[in-house]
């Protein structure tokens, strides 16, 4: 092996890297990149970050990708930059959590069964929003700061849409996953 090459990412790495970013680019920054408004697939984009890539590193450079994404958005929009409070950070964790999904799926012999891939993505879901909801209304200082009883209240009323449209993205990609494997029957037979 090539010294000067050990290290570098493989071509599959380099493929689900690039996929991972155009899509996070395409819904996360849908609001000055496009002209349609995508829902953002971040949550989705960060499980499978982990399931695929799992190193800490990947996840950083997702990360500071999604803060780019969003502080030039809020330059080019400054209506845009409204949730980019101290809050903000949140996101940290939130992600990290679906981050740690992923990794937690990889350890199966196949990630895309039906009951743990839809559990973990479903319960990772639901923890993210939990932490980007309370880090938001708890730190952005634009509400009353009553304690995390006060705030359980805020931002409940966005859970149907934060759990549907990360649910259509997860269910999107898994029927992807199921028609690739159905093209590819052998190497499905080896998952």
């Amino acid at each position: 092996m090539n010294p000067l090459t050990k290290n570098l990412p493989s071509g599959k790495t380099l493929t689900i890297v690039a996929a991972i970013t155009f899509f996070m680019l395409l819904t996360r920054g849908s609001h000055v990149l496009t002209s349609v408004s995508l829902p953002d697939a971040s949550l989705v984009l960060f499980l499978l970050g982990g399931l695929y890539l799992k190193r800490v590193g990947w996840f950083a450079i997702f990360f500071v990708l999604a803060a780019v994404i969003d502080f030039g958005a809020a330059v080019l929009d400054p209506a845009q930059g409204f949730c980019l409070t101290n809050g903000y950070w949140g996101l940290i964790a939130a992600y990290g959590v679906m981050w740690l999904g992923g990794r937690w799926l990889a350890t199966h012999r196949d990630a895309f069964a039906l009951l743990p891939y839809a559990a973990t993505s479903l319960i990772t879901t639901i923890i993210a929003f939990v932490i980007s909801t309370q880090t938001y209304y708890l730190f952005s200082g634009r509400f009353p700061n009553g304690g995390v009883m006060e705030t359980m209240h805020y931002g409940w009323n966005y859970l149907p849409s934060y759990l549907g449209y990360t649910a259509i993205y997860f269910a999107m990609v898994w029927v992807v996953v199921q028609v690739m494997r159905g093209l590819n029957p052998a190497r499905s037979a080896k998952a």
